[in-house]
């Protein structure tokens, strides 16, 4: 699961903007996370392997507050062995009124090392999980246990999370824009496009912060290649 030195670098460094567009050239249209948001913007961006947890819908005979003292219970097995440096990915079916986890839990994946966590349902105890500094994302704030609402069923098996299908070790990229999901055979190829595409913006943006029309510019005619050749060689060298 995981990731070079190199790629996670480059990936902590690119908008989740970006790599959507370089893997929509590679095929990919559903790469974003839908409703998915930060809940701390101090725990920074986000990257890791996808380790997930499926929910199903919660029911009455089964889930009761007694389950927990169960240690195979999914959700308590999972944030034991997420491993570190990975991402704890919870598919909660688009259902936040009840919470996928809550701020202990979230303390306990911080503390042994996994990089993040998200759920296209919600976290309770956000006051709290805002201030740690492991990034979160969620739908929206949600007070109830989970038992109410959600079956933990299974761990590290493909789920779908925010309309988006993660399979375990596809690679999680979170900013403040949301979350995408990277097929992991692809991570390192799209980390170094997406990171000269980063480059070829930040030229771009200078120049139309400069006045500059977007036309010949973005996308590039052949004399706006040359400019940009020159622009990057300039930058490298400071």
């Amino acid at each position: 699961m995981q990731l070079t030195d190199e790629t996670h670098d480059l990936l902590m460094r690119v908008s989740t903007a970006t790599l959507t567009t370089v893997l929509f050239k590679h095929g990919f249209r559903n790469a974003f996370m839908q409703g998915v948001r930060r809940i701390n913007p101090q725990g920074g961006n986000l990257v890791g392997p996808a380790y997930t947890l499926r929910y199903i819908p919660a029911r009455e005979d089964i889930d009761h507050i007694g389950v927990f003292e169960d240690r195979a219970h999914p959700q308590r097995k999972g944030v034991e062995e997420c491993p570190a440096g990975a991402v704890f990915v919870i598919d909660s079916r688009g259902d936040a009124s009840a919470a996928s986890a809550g701020g202990i839990l979230m303390t306990r994946l911080w503390q042994r090392g996994v990089a993040g966590a998200v759920t296209d349902g919600g976290f309770r105890d956000t006051p709290d999980i805002a201030k740690l500094p492991i990034p979160a994302y969620h739908a929206s704030p949600s007070a109830p246990t989970n038992l109410i609402r959600h079956h933990a069923v299974d761990l590290n098996l493909p789920i779908g999370c925010g309309g988006v299908a993660v399979y375990p070790g596809d690679v999680i990229v979170g900013d403040g824009e949301g979350v995408a999901v990277i097929p992991r055979h692809l991570a390192d190829a799209v980390a170094v496009e997406a990171m000269a595409q980063t480059a070829f913006e930040d030229f771009v943006e200078e120049q139309v912060r400069g006045g500059r029309s977007i036309l010949g510019l973005y996308p590039p005619d052949e004399t706006t290649r040359a400019e940009f050749q020159s622009w990057q060689k300039t930058h490298q060298a400071i």
